[in-house]
């Protein structure tokens, strides 16, 4: 009788299919470009509209009483969102005056140009700040994907949790750019409940996991109270891995240093209740000394699955181990 293959026998055959290739790399910085590019979008479009807002005004000072320019004004001025709930009312009017009399009116007849540059300085700033986890984010768009359509191949239903409204939606025909707003996934095995969280402080050690499967069903997660009981449950736990999307072969030991650090701390806190959950690791930026590292934890049994990001081979069968679990 054969064997039955242990899980990551079935994409990989040495250390070295876990090796980012040059091609993969290139690809992944064009993606993160693109994103920036998306994320960009809205902020250019509110600097056309307020170049033809400010327009309006024959001098500098006339724009105070533009209406419903304030708060580019602000921005202008270089004041995050962040500060904005730190400042009062006559705080932010000195901050708008500072700009018109320090920038604006040195400007001349110029001085419209000028307000949208600054607009967009400080606009950029909080793009820059947001693109720090990019690849973060396309990572889990990418294998929320790819676990979406392994349930779809096999015609089973799911709910997903939206991020921002904190709900769970039932699936639909129309499933297009869910990965956008999505940050859990719940679907049925045989009469059990499978439930992916992303992004979880795990309170059994009180750091956070970038992937976690529940034995449970979206119910139980319905408030507050009931979702800490459930997280405090060591046996409702079925798997806990490390998703790392960074594309900079630069940072990929860094990376993968955090990750080994997480995945230890998960065994050693679930070891307390005698308990072994599933462990696996997906990462972009692969290289070659890490991926002996890997290979040798998948080995020696201390890691249970792992997946290169770019290789979609490899992220459809992790998909499917996930949703066979």
């Amino acid at each position: 009788m054969a064997t039955k293959k242990v899980p990551y026998r079935l994409h990989l055959t040495s250390s070295n299919d876990l090796v980012t290739t040059y091609e993969a790399i290139r690809a992944g910085f064009v993606a993160q470009a693109l994103e920036k590019n998306r994320r960009a979008t809205p902020f250019v479009a509110q600097a056309r509209g307020l170049k033809t807002a400010a327009s309006k005004a024959q001098t500098p000072t006339e724009l105070v009483s533009i209406e419903g320019i304030r708060p580019a004004l602000l921005t202008a001025a270089g004041v995050s969102d962040k500060a904005l709930t730190h400042l009062t009312d006559q705080d932010k009017t000195e901050a708008i005056q500072c700009l018109i009399k320090n920038f604006l009116e040195p400007a001349g007849t110029s001085f419209v140009e000028e307000l949208v540059f600054r607009f967009l300085l400080t606009r950029g700033d909080t793009l820059g700040g947001s693109m720090r986890n990019v690849g973060g984010v396309l990572a889990q768009r990418k294998l929320t994907r790819a676990i979406i359509s392994t349930l779809a191949l096999a015609d089973q239903s799911y709910q997903w949790l939206h991020s921002t409204n904190n709900t769970w939606t039932h699936m639909t025909n129309d499933d297009s750019d869910i990965e956008l707003y999505l940050r859990g996934l719940s679907w049925e095995k045989g009469d059990q409940n499978r439930t992916l969280i992303y992004n979880l402080t795990v309170p059994l050690f009180k750091n956070n996991v970038d992937l976690c499967l529940f034995d449970c069903n979206p119910v139980e997660l319905t408030t507050k109270k009931l979702a800490q009981s459930l997280f405090r449950s060591p046996a409702r736990y079925i798997a806990l891995g490390e998703l790392k999307g960074g594309i900079d072969p630069a940072g990929a030991d860094e990376h993968w240093k955090t990750a080994r650090t997480a995945l230890n701390r998960i065994q050693k806190a679930f070891a307390k209740s005698r308990l072994k959950p599933h462990t696996f690791f997906i990462g972009a930026a692969i290289e070659k000394k890490m991926a002996s590292e890997i290979w040798a934890m998948l080995k020696n049994g201390t890691l249970e699955n792992a997946a290169n990001l770019t290789d979609d081979n490899q992220i459809a069968s992790v998909s499917s181990w996930l949703c066979s679990l």
